[in-house]
This record gives C-alpha cells, sequence and structure tokens, in this order.
C-alpha cells in the first residue's frame, strides 16, 4: 500500500466543501462538508488502529493507546475541520492531516510511546455558523456557560442544542470537563501560517509564543423600514446609513491605536431588498491588540461613537459581546522543550485566535506554524508548499517523540 503523505490526505478531501460562489471552501460546523470531513476523519484513525470516542461536547478523538491502556498523562494535538465562508484548504485540516502523518513516523521509526497520544478534532473553531468561535474547547473549559452556548442560533434559526441532537451529541452532556482536561500532559496544535513572517526567516517551521488578545462584538441597529420611491430622503431613519458611518468610524478608531486591528467582515441588513429601505441592520465587528486593556478601550471608543451616529440617522444601536480571549502566552517549559527539540525553529507570535489559546489555561500548550509564502489566510490563496507541509508533520512527529516517550512537561 502506498505511503499517505500530509498532500494526499489533503488531497482526498478536496473536494468536501468547495464554494463555487465564494471561492475556496465553506464547511460551517455540523453541516453536510464538515460531518463528511468528520467521518473522514474517523476511517483514517481507525485504519490507524486508533480508538475513537466523541466526548460530550462534540470533539472527536483517536487514541494511540499505551499498553496499559491508560488516559492519564496523554499528549494531544489536532485541530478543526470547518471553515469560515470561502476559507483556504489549510486553515485547520493541515494540522489534523498532520497529526495523522505524525503517528505514521512515530511508527515507522518504531516508537513505543510511554503516554498515550491523541488526535483532536475541535468542532466550530472559527464561529462561522453559531458566532462564537473556538466554541467546543471553550464548553470543554468552561470558558463558556452550557446554557449560552445550547441557546446559540445559526442564520436558519436553529440553536446549537439542536444542531447537536440532530447529529448524535445528546446537549445535556455539554459542558466543561476537568477531569478530561486534567488528564492531559500537553497540547500541541500544528497550523498553516497567518502571515508572512517565515517566508523572510527562509523556515519551514515556527514554534508559537502567543497569540493576542482579541474578541467579537455584534451591532444590531434598529431604524425604519420602508419605500425606497415614496419616503423623503429628508424623512429616512436609515439604518444601513448608519451603519456604513459606523464602519468607517471603526476603521478610523483602529488606525488610531498603534498594534490595533479592528474589522467589520459580515453585515446583514433586513429585509435585504433593492428597493427597501432596511429597517434593521446587524453587523459584527472584530477587535485586537496585545494589550487586553487597549482593546478594552477601543470597543469603549467604538461604543461611544456609535450611540452618537445612530442618534444622528434617528436610529437606536446596541453592542453586545460575542466572545473575548485575552492575549495568551504560551507555557514556557513546554515552548523551552520545543525549542530544544527544534533547534532551527523560529519563534513566532501570532493575531489568530485558536483552540490552543483556549486550552492554554488549563493545560500547557504550544503551537507549530507551517510556512505559508502568500501570507494570506482566511482566503483561497492560502497556501503552503507540498515540502513544507510535510516538514511540518516531521516537525510534529518529532515533538510527539520527545513529549510521549520522554519526561513529564511539567
Amino acid at each position: 500500500m502506498t505511503r499517505d503523505t500530509v498532500v494526499s490526505l489533503l488531497d482526498e478531501i478536496a473536494r468536501i466543501g468547495r464554494d463555487q460562489r465564494r471561492g475556496g471552501y465553506s464547511r460551517p460546523v455540523y453541516s453536510a462538508a464538515e460531518l463528511e470531513l468528520r467521518e473522514w476523519f474517523v476511517g483514517q484513525a481507525e485504519r490507524r488502529g486508533l480508538d475513537v470516542d466523541i466526548d460530550g461536547n462534540g470533539v472527536i478523538r483517536a487514541w494511540w493507546h499505551v499498553p496499559s491502556r491508560s488516559t492519564a498523562g496523554a499528549v494531544v494535538t489536532g485541530s478543526h475541520l470547518d471553515s469560515v465562508p470561502g476559507g483556504g484548504a489549510y486553515d485547520g485540516p493541515l494540522g489534523v492531516a498532520s497529526a495523522l502523518i505524525a503517528i505514521d513516523h512515530l511508527r515507522s521509526r518504531g516508537v513505543e510511546p510511554t503516554k498515550p497520544i491523541v488526535v483532536a478534532v475541535f468542532p466550530e473553531e472559527e464561529g462561522s455558523r453559531f458566532g462564537v468561535a473556538c466554541l467546543g474547547s471553550r464548553l470543554l473549559t468552561g470558558a463558556i456557560s452550557p446554557e449560552r452556548a445550547l441557546a446559540l442560533r445559526d442564520v436558519e434559526g436553529d440553536t446549537f442544542a439542536e444542531v447537536l441532537a440532530r447529529n448524535g451529541v445528546d446537549p445535556r452532556g455539554v459542558g466543561p470537563d476537568p477531569a478530561g482536561l486534567g488528564a492531559i500532559d500537553a497540547f500541541v496544535e500544528l497550523h498553516v501560517e497567518q502571515g508572512r513572517a517565515l517566508v523572510d526567516l527562509d523556515r519551514p517551521v515556527a514554534i508559537g509564543s502567543s497569540i493576542l488578545g482579541h474578541g467579537r462584538w455584534r451591532v444590531s441597529i434598529r431604524g425604519e423600514g420602508n419605500h425606497a420611491g415614496t419616503t423623503l430622503m429628508q424623512d429616512r431613519r436609515d439604518p444601513l446609513v448608519a451603519a456604513a458611518r459606523m464602519i468607517t468610524e471603526i476603521r478610523t478608531i483602529g488606525r488610531a491605536t498603534p498594534d490595533a486591528r479592528a474589522t467589520v467582515g459580515r453585515v446583514l441588513p433586513l429585509p435585504g431588498a433593492t428597493n427597501v429601505i432596511a429597517s434593521s441592520v446587524d453587523f459584527w465587528i472584530d477587535v485586537r491588540h496585545p494589550d487586553d486593556v487597549v482593546t478594552a478601550a477601543i470597543v469603549a471608543g467604538i461604543t461611544e461613537r456609535l450611540s452618537l451616529i445612530a442618534a444622528e440617522e434617528g436610529c437606536m444601536a446596541a453592542i453586545t459581546e460575542e466572545s473575548f480571549s485575552a492575549t495568551t502566552d504560551f507555557d514556557p517549559f513546554l515552548r523551552g522543550r520545543l525549542e530544544e527539540m527544534l533547534p532551527d525553529a523560529p519563534v513566532l507570535g501570532t493575531g489568530a485566535g485558536h483552540d490552543a489559546g483556549v486550552l492554554a489555561s488549563h493545560v500547557p500548550t504550544a503551537m507549530l506554524f507551517v510556512r505559508n509564502p502568500t501570507g494570506v489566510s482566511h482566503s483561497p490563496e492560502e497556501y503552503a508548499e507540498d515540502a513544507d507541509a510535510e516538514a511540518g508533520a516531521v516537525a510534529l512527529a518529532d515533538v510527539l517523540e520527545g513529549l510521549a516517550v520522554g519526561v513529564g512537561t511539567t
């Protein structure tokens, strides 16, 4: 049988979830595409003789047990299979495919781990269906309450609880799992680079140092829907005009703060007809900064301006936090061990959020990044060279071997 590679595994799923309108891939959690990917992962894990289970939060876990079949002291790797709308082929699946190939490398080396190695697939990492990024890991760690999570609704009006139940996950089992977290000795997530630092450094793989603090806020503007042909300009209370002014102001505020990022990437007017003045508009703000105090100040400044603009346009506006992750520094001892095992790998921070950032406050956590020559992510232009993808899997295998055969991480 031909030996699998990272590239061959990604080729197997290249047809799943292609977005003909946006380009790239649209694989929202528990969609037909993401379910097919989950089935593909289970099949790949079982081919390798791994024991597969699904925890109460819908996290798929594929176990390579030690002879005692203990679950304690597990070394966990993996990523996610869901995507943003029109996303690239590597964000998430690269980490999953690399984890499977890393296990192949370890077996070909004759490695006998003394700790269980687990490949995990986390649901709703992107938050593209229910609006909260890293939802699976947030539930696992207690960063979001089960009550709030289960009540979240997608654009079709279905709650997270309803979607879980339809896909065989009992909503009553959702929530924190202290015992499961306590059994994890280390979590190492491999991810495609979301930027282009490694091109300039001429290195295929980097070690993560930190994740920029970031959050998402939903702005809801209410005006007055009316006829586009019969309503005089001076008589309008147009929430879409208010939203347009607000979006420009958000960019101005973001530019005025060094190292800040402030983005509006999704706008939803209702009813959304060409000849109708909208009655309401929702849009979402993504704000990021290394200093969480500054992030809060940026959001406060945006909130103040939103209220003024809405009043000037005869509308009402409200802003609601949907998720927030503080700036995260990965475990220094674990990172030091990775630096010893991968001496040629530079250490880089990232502005993108990951499940590793959510888990970091509960278990020793680290990340590896694989070079992205385009520097583009969350887009069809996202890319990794075949040789770099394979180099990432080898680096991950080296790390897993050092952690699962060596001494403890803490």
